[in-house]
């Protein structure tokens, strides 16, 4: 069994600080690591090798600095290192990346390949699929578990969905990216690090590769870098002072009320706001839009993709044989359907945007939505501002001139696939779209975990992108107003990743990232026992919940209710952070919320630093009062 798994080192992202004057990052001091899904897609390599034997090689690409990285995996078990380092793969964008890898990673037999779920940097998740598509193999996004079985050359793995865990089978060899609960987080021994120094790391340049060089580094990338915007807390960070916890929350409430809660709710978003383009853009190439529209059944895997292919997850995944209902899973997770197949929201905040585009351009707007009820959506499509309606694949069919995805893990699985397969440029988890002078689509992505943005441009057309949600406005449907639909046929393609059973969080979890207000909690509230409390706040304000890493490492809550780094990205008009330290890792997840409040006993809590409004005191008094008033001022509202 040969186990490659691909890594990353990276810069520690909570140390960076942004130059506002030179608009860069500032970089001198700040130590490197490797990725820490990286780390975790190792130590797993590492214990299967240990049950199924074979050898584990580590493979990574960037400067002569980057063999620390793999000294340290070294240290922690890996067999091998290879090192691809040459000045030609400077600048590489995802598929540059990937490109190079897949070159070196031909040049011997591999059963599985691992990738961490992204990078912590970047936080794209793109080179993991793009090496799936560039070396014809069947992947595994986001894997929780994984068992190898080495003769009958299968994998079985639970996955993270949107809706909740995916138990899939697929052959080998195959790519597999892994989530932090993969394996357990291990450190190296100085003996261990010291021992690795000693042993030697295989260097490849680009002439070493069989491959073309114009494929790899900024020659080779679709996509670059234009400049970055510093994004800045522009909190009021105010604590409100009092004598009781009962004046303090009266006093909350009246600030909440005066934003307008149980009215008409005004928040101002402090992230920058960008204008619509309102005169014609002078646009070379193609000027049509093309949403993939996503439903709740698309996005547990079960319909044809947008996308004929050779199979592997995102392209055909098969409906569920015999599922056996896992009882020992968290209460909120359940076997059966999906908890909805209507049009996820964010196909509709994505056709708002493209109608926006491609009005500038002197575009038209088109829509694919696959499924066997895809028919039932076009009236809605077509309400908020689709052109046509395409039922079917169709990006090689139609040339748009743009491609927007959402950046859901079904978005995120089948976008990479398709630029690779393309050669197309794509940029992952944009939160917005403009246009320049020049009529390209300037992508904004949050980069090193929500610090900077950076502007990104691409070479190819169509350019293509996935789009957070709830990042953009939904737009106002048109009553009346009618699209074309066109019927394509779709292309039967091999069956590679079977969907053994599914497990569906309850629905306040699958709409996260639609909620208007949101109760956040840490572990300060002492235990699972006093999920009540906070879930009594978030029902008497209509509000979804969601957490933080630690509360559901510690099996609380399913993984879908975390928000932060290693989660979701929310954007709610209220956040209300309860008994929540408030470290970097779920403040990043936050930076949309319009308003933020924070309660803790500590008033040195980090929290109070990324919020509007703060209350020092122990929730388990607070809460209960604020519960109280907020009833009674909902209810004086509503008369």
């Amino acid at each position: 069994m040969r186990i490659a798994v691909c890594i990353k080192q990276v810069p520690v992202v909570s140390a960076l600080q942004f130059d506002a004057e030179t608009r860069t990052l500032k970089r001198e001091g700040v130590r490197s690591e490797v990725s820490s899904f990286d780390v975790r897609a190792l130590l797993k390599a590492i214990a299967l090798r240990d049950v199924h034997g074979g050898e584990v090689v580590a493979v990574t690409m960037g400067p002569p600095q980057a063999r620390e990285a793999l000294a340290e995996c070294l240290a922690l078990g890996a067999d091998r290192a290879v090192h691809l380092c040459d000045r030609a793969f400077a600048g590489a964008d995802t598929l540059a990346t990937a490109q190079a890898l897949a070159a070196a990673l031909r040049r011997e037999p591999y059963d599985l390949i691992l990738c961490g779920r992204n990078s912590v940097d970047a936080e794209t998740g793109q080179v993991g699929p793009e090496l799936a598509e560039l070396l014809d193999l069947p992947q595994v996004t986001v894997a929780r578990t994984l068992d190898i079985d080495p003769v009958a050359r299968t994998l079985r793995a639970e996955r993270e969905t949107d809706a909740g865990i995916e138990t899939v089978s697929a052959p080998l060899p195959a790519v597999v990216t892994a989530a932090e609960d993969i394996a357990a987080e291990r450190f190296t021994t100085k003996a261990e690090r010291e021992s690795a120094q000693s042993r030697p790391i295989a260097t490849y340049t680009a002439a070493d590769l069989d491959a073309d060089p114009a494929r790899f580094g900024a020659a080779g990338s679709p996509t670059w870098v234009l400049g970055l915007e510093g994004v800045e807390e522009h909190r009021r960070r105010e604590i409100i002072e009092a004598d009781t916890p009962q004046a303090a929350v009266a006093a909350l409430v009246d600030r909440l009320l005066a934003h307008g809660l149980f009215a008409e709710w005004a928040v101002e978003r402090h992230a920058p706001q960008h204008t619509p383009a309102t005169v014609a853009a002078r646009r070379p190439g193609a000027r049509d839009v093309l949403v993939v529209a996503e439903s709740g059944a698309l996005e547990c895997g079960s319909l044809l993709p947008p996308w004929g292919g050779r199979g592997g997850e995102g392209e055909i995944v098969s409906p569920p044989t015999s599922p056996t209902p896992k009882r020992e899973q968290a209460p909120a997770l359940q076997s059966g359907k999906p908890p909805h197949s209507r049009l996820r929201p964010v196909t509709f905040e994505l056709l708002h945007k493209a109608t926006e585009l491609a009005h500038a351009f002197g575009g038209s707007v088109s829509v694919l939505v696959a499924g066997a009820d895809a028919a039932d959506h076009v009236d809605a499509l077509a309400a908020f501002g689709a052109d046509r309606v395409l039922l079917a694949e169709v990006i090689k069919t139609t040339s748009p001139g743009l491609v927007i995805l959402p950046s859901t893990v079904w978005g995120r699985d089948v976008a990479p696939r398709v630029a690779a397969r393309l050669g197309l440029g794509l940029t992952g988890e944009c939160i917005d779209l403009t246009i320049d002078a020049e009529g390209r689509v300037l992508q904004h992505k949050p980069a090193f975990g929500g610090s900077v943005v950076a502007l990104i441009a691409s070479r190819t057309q169509p350019e293509m992108a996935t789009v957070r949600p709830g990042m953009l406005a939904a737009g106002s449907p048109q009553a009346g107003r009618r699209a074309d639909v066109v019927r394509l046929g779709a292309v039967p393609v091999p069956d590679r990743v079977r969907a053994i059973d599914r497990q569906f969080t309850s629905e306040s979890a699958a709409e996260l990232e639609e909620a208007r207000a949101v109760v956040g909690f840490g572990k300060g509230i002492g235990g699972p026992e006093n999920l009540s409390m906070v879930q009594a706040l978030a029902d008497v304000l209509d509000a979804a919940i969601c957490t933080t890493r630690d509360v559901t490492d510690a099996g609380w809550l399913p993984k879908q209710y975390q928000v932060g780094v290693t989660g979701r990205a929310i954007a709610p008009d209220l956040y209300i952070a309860v008994a929540l330290r408030g470290a970097f890792e779920h403040v990043v997840g936050i930076r949309r919320a319009g308003l933020v409040v924070a309660i803790n006993k500590s008033a040195k809590a980090p929290i109070f630093k990324s919020a509007d409004y703060g209350v020092v005191g122990d929730y388990a008094a607070i809460v209960p009062e604020l519960i109280a008033r907020l009833r009674s001022a909902r209810r004086e509202r509503a008369i």
